[in-house]
């Protein structure tokens, strides 16, 4: 993985510059549906992001599997 997103800090400015989404380091543990504007276009938009960032395709299926973006994050980092 690159340093681009070497920290769920990177990960939070990410999902903000590039989605439009507010998310606090408080929220990366808040389920997914306390998001109203969080849906499968905005997934779909991270997922092309992240891969173009990274360099890597990043599993569709995994991240369809989780529940906050903590976890999004570490489906991102391969962990």
């Amino acid at each position: 993985m690159t340093t681009a997103l070497a920290d769920t800090e990177e990960f939070r400015t990410l999902l903000e510059e590039e989605l439009g989404l507010q998310v606090r380091a408080e929220d990366l543990d808040r389920p997914l549906d306390d998001f109203p504007d969080w849906d499968s276009v905005l997934l779909l938009r991270l997922v092309t992001v992240v891969e173009n960032l990274v360099g890597r395709r990043i599993p569709v299926v995994d991240m369809l599997e989780t529940r906050t973006f903590r976890q999004m994050y570490e489906v991102v980092a391969g962990r």
